[in-house]
Protein backbone atom coordinates (compact mmCIF):
# COMPACT_ATOMS: atom_id res chain seq x y z
CA UNK A 1 0.00 0.00 0.00
CA UNK A 2 0.89 3.68 -0.18
CA UNK A 3 0.60 6.31 2.52
CA UNK A 4 -0.08 10.05 2.48
CA UNK A 5 0.98 12.82 4.85
CA UNK A 6 -0.15 16.43 5.07
CA UNK A 7 0.69 19.47 7.19
CA UNK A 8 -1.84 22.00 8.44
CA UNK A 9 -2.22 25.16 10.48
CA UNK A 10 0.48 27.60 11.52
CA UNK A 11 4.12 26.74 10.73
CA UNK A 12 6.68 25.88 13.40
CA UNK A 13 10.38 25.04 13.66
CA UNK A 14 9.61 21.37 14.21
CA UNK A 15 6.71 20.39 11.94
CA UNK A 16 9.12 19.25 9.22
CA UNK A 17 10.98 17.12 11.75
CA UNK A 18 7.76 15.14 12.22
CA UNK A 19 7.42 14.87 8.44
CA UNK A 20 11.01 13.60 8.29
CA UNK A 21 10.22 11.07 11.03
CA UNK A 22 7.22 9.72 9.12
CA UNK A 23 9.23 9.51 5.90
CA UNK A 24 12.27 7.83 7.44
CA UNK A 25 10.20 5.21 9.28
CA UNK A 26 7.96 4.54 6.29
CA UNK A 27 10.85 3.75 3.94
CA UNK A 28 11.98 1.05 6.37
CA UNK A 29 8.68 -0.82 6.13
CA UNK A 30 8.13 -3.55 3.54
CA UNK A 31 4.39 -2.88 3.85
CA UNK A 32 4.70 0.64 2.43
CA UNK A 33 5.50 1.47 -1.15
CA UNK A 34 4.97 5.11 -2.09
CA UNK A 35 4.97 7.99 0.38
CA UNK A 36 2.79 10.79 -0.89
CA UNK A 37 2.92 14.37 0.36
CA UNK A 38 -0.36 16.27 0.13
CA UNK A 39 0.17 19.85 -1.03
CA UNK A 40 -1.48 22.45 1.23
CA UNK A 41 -2.91 20.14 3.85
CA UNK A 42 -6.21 18.31 3.36
CA UNK A 43 -6.84 20.52 0.34
CA UNK A 44 -4.21 18.50 -1.52
CA UNK A 45 -6.19 15.31 -0.85
CA UNK A 46 -9.46 16.92 -1.92
CA UNK A 47 -7.88 18.19 -5.15
CA UNK A 48 -5.72 15.09 -5.73
CA UNK A 49 -2.61 17.30 -5.58
CA UNK A 50 0.04 14.90 -4.33
CA UNK A 51 3.79 14.55 -4.73
CA UNK A 52 5.93 11.45 -4.39
CA UNK A 53 8.16 12.23 -1.40
CA UNK A 54 10.83 9.83 -2.63
CA UNK A 55 11.23 12.04 -5.69
CA UNK A 56 12.04 15.12 -3.59
CA UNK A 57 13.89 13.51 -0.64
CA UNK A 58 16.54 11.45 -2.41
CA UNK A 59 19.51 11.61 -0.04
CA UNK A 60 20.26 11.30 3.66
CA UNK A 61 21.55 14.88 3.54
CA UNK A 62 18.22 16.14 2.22
CA UNK A 63 16.37 14.23 4.95
CA UNK A 64 18.55 15.78 7.66
CA UNK A 65 18.04 19.23 6.16
CA UNK A 66 14.26 18.68 6.06
CA UNK A 67 14.42 17.81 9.76
CA UNK A 68 15.79 21.25 10.71
CA UNK A 69 14.04 23.37 8.07
CA UNK A 70 11.30 25.55 9.57
CA UNK A 71 7.73 26.01 8.33
CA UNK A 72 5.64 23.51 6.34
CA UNK A 73 7.62 21.86 3.55
CA UNK A 74 4.42 20.65 1.88
CA UNK A 75 2.54 23.91 2.37
CA UNK A 76 -0.35 24.37 4.76
CA UNK A 77 -4.02 25.31 4.94
CA UNK A 78 -6.66 26.45 7.38
CA UNK A 79 -9.45 24.39 5.89
CA UNK A 80 -12.31 23.29 8.13
CA UNK A 81 -13.57 19.90 7.02
CA UNK A 82 -17.38 20.06 7.09
CA UNK A 83 -19.59 17.44 8.67
CA UNK A 84 -20.63 14.66 6.28
CA UNK A 85 -24.25 15.78 6.58
CA UNK A 86 -23.28 19.26 5.37
CA UNK A 87 -21.13 18.26 2.40
CA UNK A 88 -20.80 14.56 1.57
CA UNK A 89 -19.22 15.43 -1.80
CA UNK A 90 -15.99 16.50 -0.06
CA UNK A 91 -15.70 13.06 1.54
CA UNK A 92 -16.29 11.40 -1.83
CA UNK A 93 -13.41 13.43 -3.28
CA UNK A 94 -11.17 12.35 -0.40
CA UNK A 95 -12.10 8.68 -0.91
CA UNK A 96 -11.52 8.99 -4.65
CA UNK A 97 -8.04 10.38 -4.05
CA UNK A 98 -7.15 7.63 -1.58
CA UNK A 99 -8.51 4.87 -3.86
CA UNK A 100 -6.89 6.30 -6.99
CA UNK A 101 -3.49 6.37 -5.27
CA UNK A 102 -3.89 3.14 -3.26
CA UNK A 103 -3.47 5.04 0.02
CA UNK A 104 -4.05 2.94 3.13
CA UNK A 105 -2.76 5.32 5.82
CA UNK A 106 -3.14 9.07 6.17
CA UNK A 107 -1.08 11.15 8.61
CA UNK A 108 -2.17 14.68 9.44
CA UNK A 109 0.34 16.91 11.22
CA UNK A 110 -1.34 19.86 12.94
CA UNK A 111 -3.01 21.41 15.96
CA UNK A 112 -6.50 21.49 17.47
CA UNK A 113 -8.37 22.05 14.22
CA UNK A 114 -6.32 19.43 12.37
CA UNK A 115 -7.25 16.86 15.00
CA UNK A 116 -10.88 17.70 14.23
CA UNK A 117 -10.18 16.60 10.63
CA UNK A 118 -8.54 13.38 11.86
CA UNK A 119 -11.57 12.64 14.02
CA UNK A 120 -14.10 13.29 11.23
CA UNK A 121 -12.22 11.24 8.65
CA UNK A 122 -11.56 8.27 10.91
CA UNK A 123 -15.21 8.24 12.04
CA UNK A 124 -16.39 8.39 8.42
CA UNK A 125 -14.13 5.51 7.36
CA UNK A 126 -15.26 3.40 10.31
CA UNK A 127 -18.96 4.02 9.67
CA UNK A 128 -18.54 3.08 6.00
CA UNK A 129 -16.26 0.07 6.58
CA UNK A 130 -13.39 1.68 4.69
CA UNK A 131 -10.00 0.26 5.63
CA UNK A 132 -7.93 3.44 5.71
CA UNK A 133 -6.04 4.30 8.88
CA UNK A 134 -5.89 7.94 10.04
CA UNK A 135 -3.29 9.15 12.56
CA UNK A 136 -2.86 12.66 13.97
CA UNK A 137 0.62 14.00 14.68
CA UNK A 138 0.42 16.99 17.07
CA UNK A 139 1.92 20.37 16.29
CA UNK A 140 1.40 23.83 17.75
CA UNK A 141 3.52 26.46 19.44
CA UNK A 142 0.47 27.22 21.62
CA UNK A 143 0.96 23.93 23.53
CA UNK A 144 -2.79 23.78 24.07
CA UNK A 145 -3.61 20.26 22.81
CA UNK A 146 -5.20 17.94 25.34
CA UNK A 147 -3.83 14.49 26.17
CA UNK A 148 -0.17 15.31 25.58
CA UNK A 149 2.42 16.67 28.01
CA UNK A 150 3.50 19.19 25.37
CA UNK A 151 3.35 19.68 21.63
CA UNK A 152 6.07 19.56 18.97
CA UNK A 153 7.07 23.09 18.02
CA UNK A 154 6.42 24.55 21.45
CA UNK A 155 9.91 24.00 22.88
CA UNK A 156 11.61 25.85 20.03
CA UNK A 157 9.16 28.75 20.22
CA UNK A 158 9.72 28.95 23.98
CA UNK A 159 13.50 28.94 23.48
CA UNK A 160 13.30 31.74 20.91
CA UNK A 161 11.04 33.73 23.24
CA UNK A 162 13.41 33.34 26.19
CA UNK A 163 16.46 34.38 24.17
CA UNK A 164 14.63 37.34 22.65
CA UNK A 165 13.37 38.55 26.03
CA UNK A 166 16.87 38.26 27.44
CA UNK A 167 18.20 40.41 24.59
CA UNK A 168 15.35 42.92 25.03
CA UNK A 169 16.30 43.09 28.72
CA UNK A 170 19.93 43.87 27.87
CA UNK A 171 18.87 46.50 25.31
CA UNK A 172 16.35 48.28 27.53
CA UNK A 173 18.60 48.53 30.58
CA UNK A 174 21.36 50.71 29.11
CA UNK A 175 19.80 54.10 29.91
CA UNK A 176 19.39 55.69 33.30
CA UNK A 177 15.75 56.46 32.55
CA UNK A 178 12.73 54.65 34.08
CA UNK A 179 11.03 52.65 31.35
CA UNK A 180 8.47 49.94 30.66
CA UNK A 181 8.68 47.43 27.81
CA UNK A 182 5.61 45.37 26.96
CA UNK A 183 6.21 42.22 24.89
CA UNK A 184 3.14 40.84 23.10
CA UNK A 185 3.29 37.05 22.73
CA UNK A 186 1.09 34.60 20.84
CA UNK A 187 -1.58 32.79 22.83
CA UNK A 188 -5.28 33.17 22.06
CA UNK A 189 -6.93 31.43 25.00
CA UNK A 190 -4.04 29.56 26.62
CA UNK A 191 -0.95 31.25 28.00
CA UNK A 192 1.62 28.46 27.75
CA UNK A 193 4.05 30.34 25.52
CA UNK A 194 3.85 33.58 27.49
CA UNK A 195 4.26 31.68 30.75
CA UNK A 196 7.37 29.94 29.40
CA UNK A 197 9.21 33.27 29.52
CA UNK A 198 9.70 32.50 33.22
CA UNK A 199 12.68 30.27 32.29
CA UNK A 200 14.81 33.43 32.34
CA UNK A 201 14.44 33.41 36.12
CA UNK A 202 16.39 30.11 36.22
CA UNK A 203 19.46 32.06 34.98
CA UNK A 204 19.10 34.78 37.60
CA UNK A 205 17.24 37.31 35.44
CA UNK A 206 14.62 39.41 37.19
CA UNK A 207 12.77 39.88 33.92
CA UNK A 208 10.13 39.36 32.84
CA UNK A 209 8.97 41.15 35.95
CA UNK A 210 5.33 40.61 35.09
CA UNK A 211 3.56 37.84 33.15
CA UNK A 212 -0.10 38.16 32.10
CA UNK A 213 -2.06 35.20 30.77
CA UNK A 214 -5.49 34.61 29.15
CA UNK A 215 -6.32 32.26 32.04
CA UNK A 216 -6.67 35.34 34.28
CA UNK A 217 -9.09 38.25 33.98
CA UNK A 218 -7.32 41.48 33.08
CA UNK A 219 -7.88 44.72 35.00
CA UNK A 220 -6.45 48.08 33.89
CA UNK A 221 -6.35 49.31 37.48
CA UNK A 222 -4.46 46.27 38.73
CA UNK A 223 -2.08 46.31 35.74
CA UNK A 224 -1.11 49.93 36.43
CA UNK A 225 -0.66 49.12 40.12
CA UNK A 226 1.60 46.18 39.24
CA UNK A 227 3.71 48.34 36.92
CA UNK A 228 4.18 51.03 39.56
CA UNK A 229 5.19 48.46 42.18
CA UNK A 230 7.81 46.97 39.85
CA UNK A 231 9.10 50.41 38.86
CA UNK A 232 9.78 51.07 42.54
CA UNK A 233 12.12 48.05 42.49
CA UNK A 234 13.61 48.13 39.00
CA UNK A 235 14.46 51.05 36.70
CA UNK A 236 13.46 48.95 33.68
CA UNK A 237 10.31 46.84 33.80
CA UNK A 238 9.61 44.07 31.27
CA UNK A 239 6.07 42.67 31.01
CA UNK A 240 5.27 39.54 28.97
CA UNK A 241 1.65 39.62 27.83
CA UNK A 242 -0.48 37.09 25.94
CA UNK A 243 -2.30 38.46 22.91
CA UNK A 244 -5.55 36.89 24.14
CA UNK A 245 -5.87 38.69 27.48
CA UNK A 246 -9.52 38.76 28.59
CA UNK A 247 -11.46 41.64 30.15
CA UNK A 248 -14.11 41.35 32.88
CA UNK A 249 -16.89 41.07 30.28
CA UNK A 250 -15.27 37.98 28.73
CA UNK A 251 -14.16 39.80 25.58
CA UNK A 252 -10.57 40.43 24.56
CA UNK A 253 -8.94 43.24 26.51
CA UNK A 254 -7.57 44.93 23.39
CA UNK A 255 -10.78 44.58 21.34
CA UNK A 256 -10.59 48.17 20.09
CA UNK A 257 -7.07 47.57 18.74
CA UNK A 258 -7.96 44.40 16.82
CA UNK A 259 -9.05 43.97 13.17
CA UNK A 260 -12.31 42.21 14.07
CA UNK A 261 -11.95 39.53 11.35
CA UNK A 262 -12.30 35.77 11.90
CA UNK A 263 -10.39 32.86 10.38
CA UNK A 264 -12.18 29.89 8.71
CA UNK A 265 -12.56 28.19 12.10
CA UNK A 266 -14.26 31.20 13.67
CA UNK A 267 -11.19 32.33 15.63
CA UNK A 268 -10.63 36.08 15.82
CA UNK A 269 -7.39 37.42 14.39
CA UNK A 270 -5.63 38.88 17.42
CA UNK A 271 -3.11 41.65 17.79
CA UNK A 272 -3.00 44.95 19.58
CA UNK A 273 -2.68 44.12 23.28
CA UNK A 274 0.85 45.55 23.29
CA UNK A 275 -0.19 48.87 21.75
CA UNK A 276 -3.20 49.03 24.03
CA UNK A 277 -1.07 48.62 27.17
CA UNK A 278 1.63 50.95 25.81
CA UNK A 279 -0.99 53.68 25.41
CA UNK A 280 -2.38 52.95 28.87
CA UNK A 281 1.03 53.25 30.56
CA UNK A 282 1.89 56.40 28.61
CA UNK A 283 -1.39 58.09 29.50
CA UNK A 284 -1.62 57.02 33.14
CA UNK A 285 2.02 56.78 34.26
CA UNK A 286 3.82 58.98 31.75
CA UNK A 287 7.15 57.16 31.69
CA UNK A 288 9.14 55.99 28.68
CA UNK A 289 7.26 52.99 27.29
CA UNK A 290 7.33 50.82 24.19
CA UNK A 291 5.56 47.69 23.03
CA UNK A 292 7.04 44.88 20.95
CA UNK A 293 4.87 42.41 19.04
CA UNK A 294 6.92 39.32 18.28
CA UNK A 295 4.25 38.07 15.85
CA UNK A 296 5.22 35.26 13.44
CA UNK A 297 8.91 35.35 14.40
CA UNK A 298 7.99 33.12 17.35
CA UNK A 299 7.06 30.25 15.07
CA UNK A 300 9.98 29.61 12.71
CA UNK A 301 13.20 30.87 14.32
CA UNK A 302 15.08 27.68 13.46
CA UNK A 303 18.48 29.29 14.12
CA UNK A 304 17.73 29.05 17.85
CA UNK A 305 15.54 25.92 17.89
CA UNK A 306 15.56 23.42 20.75
CA UNK A 307 17.35 20.15 20.06
CA UNK A 308 14.95 18.44 22.45
CA UNK A 309 12.01 19.75 20.42
CA UNK A 310 13.44 18.73 17.04
CA UNK A 311 14.42 15.25 18.20
CA UNK A 312 11.08 14.62 19.91
CA UNK A 313 9.16 15.91 16.88
CA UNK A 314 11.07 13.48 14.66
CA UNK A 315 10.46 10.65 17.12
CA UNK A 316 6.71 11.23 17.37
CA UNK A 317 6.52 11.01 13.57
CA UNK A 318 8.26 7.64 13.56
CA UNK A 319 6.00 6.35 16.33
CA UNK A 320 2.96 7.47 14.35
CA UNK A 321 4.00 5.15 11.52
CA UNK A 322 4.50 2.30 13.98
CA UNK A 323 1.04 2.86 15.46
CA UNK A 324 -0.62 2.83 12.04
CA UNK A 325 1.20 -0.35 11.01
CA UNK A 326 -0.08 -1.97 14.22
CA UNK A 327 -3.58 -1.27 12.92
CA UNK A 328 -4.39 1.78 15.04
CA UNK A 329 -6.63 4.51 13.62
CA UNK A 330 -8.49 7.54 14.93
CA UNK A 331 -5.52 8.21 17.18
CA UNK A 332 -3.30 11.17 18.03
CA UNK A 333 0.27 10.52 19.05
CA UNK A 334 1.19 12.14 22.36
CA UNK A 335 4.00 12.66 24.87
CA UNK A 336 3.70 11.25 28.37
CA UNK A 337 6.28 12.74 30.72
CA UNK A 338 7.99 10.24 32.97
CA UNK A 339 10.30 12.60 34.88
CA UNK A 340 11.61 16.19 35.01
CA UNK A 341 15.17 15.38 36.07
CA UNK A 342 16.41 13.49 34.31
CA UNK A 343 13.90 14.55 31.70
CA UNK A 344 12.20 11.74 29.80
CA UNK A 345 8.97 11.28 27.86
CA UNK A 346 7.31 8.25 26.34
CA UNK A 347 5.34 8.46 23.09
CA UNK A 348 1.83 7.00 23.34
CA UNK A 349 -1.33 7.05 21.23
CA UNK A 350 -4.62 8.47 22.48
CA UNK A 351 -8.12 8.61 21.00
CA UNK A 352 -8.20 11.73 18.86
CA UNK A 353 -11.74 12.45 20.11
CA UNK A 354 -10.20 13.24 23.48
CA UNK A 355 -8.10 16.03 21.94
CA UNK A 356 -10.12 17.40 18.99
CA UNK A 357 -12.02 20.63 19.59
CA UNK A 358 -10.70 20.89 23.14
CA UNK A 359 -8.14 23.18 24.67
CA UNK A 360 -5.61 22.68 27.45
CA UNK A 361 -5.12 25.72 29.65
CA UNK A 362 -2.18 26.49 31.91
CA UNK A 363 -2.94 25.01 35.36
CA UNK A 364 -4.17 27.70 37.75
CA UNK A 365 -1.85 26.28 40.43
CA UNK A 366 1.08 27.43 38.27
CA UNK A 367 -0.07 31.06 38.38
CA UNK A 368 0.80 33.20 41.40
CA UNK A 369 -1.85 34.66 43.70
CA UNK A 370 -1.48 38.12 42.16
CA UNK A 371 -2.17 36.73 38.65
CA UNK A 372 0.88 38.55 37.33
CA UNK A 373 3.54 35.82 37.23
CA UNK A 374 4.02 32.05 37.42
CA UNK A 375 5.43 29.62 39.97
CA UNK A 376 8.68 27.66 40.18
CA UNK A 377 6.70 24.52 39.32
CA UNK A 378 5.88 26.04 35.94
CA UNK A 379 9.56 26.76 35.34
CA UNK A 380 10.43 23.15 36.17
CA UNK A 381 7.97 22.03 33.50
CA UNK A 382 9.27 24.40 30.79
CA UNK A 383 13.05 24.15 31.25
CA UNK A 384 13.63 20.64 29.83
CA UNK A 385 11.76 21.52 26.64
CA UNK A 386 14.22 24.23 25.54
CA UNK A 387 17.42 22.27 26.09
CA UNK A 388 20.05 21.67 23.43
CA UNK A 389 21.06 23.36 20.19
CA UNK A 390 20.93 22.30 16.56
CA UNK A 391 23.81 22.66 14.12
CA UNK A 392 22.50 24.89 11.34
CA UNK A 393 24.32 24.66 7.99
CA UNK A 394 25.08 28.12 6.60
CA UNK A 395 25.63 29.62 3.16
CA UNK A 396 26.80 33.20 2.67
CA UNK A 397 26.26 33.73 6.39
CA UNK A 398 22.62 32.58 6.31
CA UNK A 399 20.86 29.32 7.29
CA UNK A 400 20.25 26.78 4.53
CA UNK A 401 16.70 25.45 4.17
CA UNK A 402 15.23 22.64 2.10
CA UNK A 403 12.56 24.16 -0.14
CA UNK A 404 9.88 22.66 -2.36
CA UNK A 405 8.59 24.52 -5.39
CA UNK A 406 4.92 23.75 -4.75
CA UNK A 407 3.69 25.61 -7.84
CA UNK A 408 6.05 23.61 -10.03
Amino acid sequence: MNIAVAQSGGPTCAINASLAGIFSQAILSEKINRIYGSVNGIEGIINNNLIDMKEVIKTAEQLELLKITPSTFLGSCRYKLPAVSDDSEIYEKIINCFNKNDIGIFFYIGGNDSMDTVQKLSAYFKENNIDIKVIGIPKTIDNDLMCTDHTPGFGSAAKYLAVTLQEITRDSSVYNVPSVTIVEIMGRDAGWLTASSCVLHANGESSPHLIYLPECTFSEEKFLKDIKEQMAKYPTVIAAVSEGMKADNGGYAAEAFQPGADDPFGHKYLSGIGKYLETLVRDKIGCKVRSIELNVMQRCASHISSRTDIEESYRIGTEGVNAALRGETGKMMAFKRVSHAPYFCNVVSVDVAEAANKEKRLPKKWINEQWNNVTDEACDYFLPLIQGEIFVPMKNGMPVHLKLDIKK
